[in-house]
Parts: C-alpha cells; sequence; structure tokens
C-alpha cells in the first residue's frame, strides 16, 4: 500500500512538475501519427518527461522505502536512486523512436496495414498482461520489501544507482507492453498517457492491483481481436 511519506510526497511532486510540463507540450503539439517529425534528441527529451510523469508516482513506495533503509545522505542518495530509475525508462525511447518512425511512415501509405498492425499491438498487450513473465515482474514490483536485503548488501559509491537500474529493469518488464499502447492512441495522446500511468500505478500499489492487471489484459486482448477482425475484412 502507498504511504505519503516526506519521501513519497517530494517522488510525487517531481512527478507532479513532469506531468504539467506533459501536458503543455501536448497542448502545444498536438497529437499525430509516428514521432511528430520531431528529431531522436527533441523526442528523448518528451519522452523521459513523460516517462517521469507516468512511473514515478508507481515507484514512489519504493523510494520511499529505500531511502529509509540508509543512515547518511538520505536525500541525495534517494534522489540517486530515482535517477537510476528514470535512466532505464529513458532509454527504452530509444527503441520507441525507432518503431515510431517507422510506424509514421506505414500509416499514410499502408492504412489497412496499419490499422490491423494497431489491433494485434492491442492483442499481444493483453496476452503479455496476462502471462506469467508479467506475473513475476509484477511480484517484483508489488513486494520491494522481499528485495530490500539485497540491496541493501550492495556497496560502493554507485550501490544506488545499481540498485534503482535493477528495480527499474523489472518495472520495464511489467509494463513494456502498456507503453507500446501509445504507437496505438499516439505518443502525445494525453488521455491514453493518463489512463496507462492510472493502470500502472493500480496495479502496483493498490491490493488488487493483480485482479485489475488481469482485467486490464483480458480486455485489451479481447478488443485487439476484435478490431484486428475488423481490419481484415
Amino acid at each position: 500500500m502507498l504511504r505519503l511519506t516526506p519521501q513519497a510526497t517530494g517522488v510525487f511532486l517531481l512527478a507532479g512538475a513532469a506531468w504539467a510540463v506533459t501536458i503543455g507540450q501536448a497542448v502545444r503539439m498536438g497529437n499525430g501519427p509516428g514521432t511528430m517529425g520531431l528529431g531522436m534528441a527533441e523526442f528523448f527529451g518528451m519522452w523521459t518527461l513523460m516517462m517521469a510523469a507516468m512511473m514515478l508516482p508507481s515507484v514512489a513506495p519504493m523510494a520511499s522505502l529505500y531511502s529509509r533503509t540508509v543512515q547518511n545522505a538520505r536525500a541525495w542518495r534517494l534522489a540517486t536512486f530515482t535517477a537510476g530509475y528514470l535512466i532505464v525508462w529513458a532509454a527504452a525511447g530509444l527503441p520507441a523512436y525507432a518503431l515510431l518512425r517507422a510506424s509514421g511512415a506505414l500509416a499514410p501509405a499502408h492504412p489497412t496495414v496499419a490499422r490491423a498492425s494497431a489491433a494485434g499491438l492491442l492483442a499481444v498487450a493483453g496476452g503479455w498482461q496476462l502471462s506469467g513473465a508479467k506475473d513475476r515482474c509484477l511480484a517484483h514490483c508489488r513486494s520491494p520489501i522481499s528485495v530490500l536485503l539485497r540491496y541493501a548488501s550492495y556497496r560502493g559509491i554507485l550501490r544506488d544507482l545499481k540498485a534503482s537500474i535493477h528495480h527499474a529493469s523489472f518495472c520495464l518488464g511489467c509494463c513494456w507492453m502498456l507503453m507500446a499502447l501509445l504507437f496505438v492512441g499516439g505518443v502525445m495522446n494525453v488521455l491514453w498517457i493518463a489512463a496507462i500511468a492510472i493502470l500502472v500505478l493500480a496495479e502496483k500499489v493498490i491490493p488488487a492491483g493483480r485482479v485489475i492487471s488481469r482485467i486490464a489484459g483480458a480486455g485489451l486482448f479481447a478488443g485487439g481481436a476484435w478490431l484486428l477482425a475488423q481490419a481484415l475484412r
């Protein structure tokens, strides 16, 4: 369960700032196919801010627990842990950029193929939500206390960064197919961004999170399969 400690509050405030910038970008740029003409550097900056807005709320409990296990330089070590988490999600923007460029080129030239691909992506995302691999990654994210002893054994100046990258890797495994849904709704579709962020937070921090994850998976799979059948008619 989410406990609003001072450390968690700080992470939420950072997420709130990222949300404000993300919404401002969406209003200014609008939503369109592919990368919307952005270069890699511009897209990477936008993606990193968006990931901070979407993912930091769900990591706040872990970051809070982690910071309370350290004895000195707590604020600095929490900042390092949070930065490492964002590094992993920022790096996911590189393959996202390549895939979005490809999808942006596909849509006007082959609209039927693009629609079928989008529908298939929904179905695959639903299947991933129902998979054992998703369950294992989600179990790690939902039980942060179980991994704190492992992280406590880390030593050296990079210990906090190493711990956060390890944790973020499981988080990426848990949520990567949900992020792929941005390819369907558009990377700057605020409603899709908000819906995915709420789902990620719910499945990680509330007691019924596993059930919510499976319900979402079944819905995505069924919706994707129906849309795929319509696109291929």
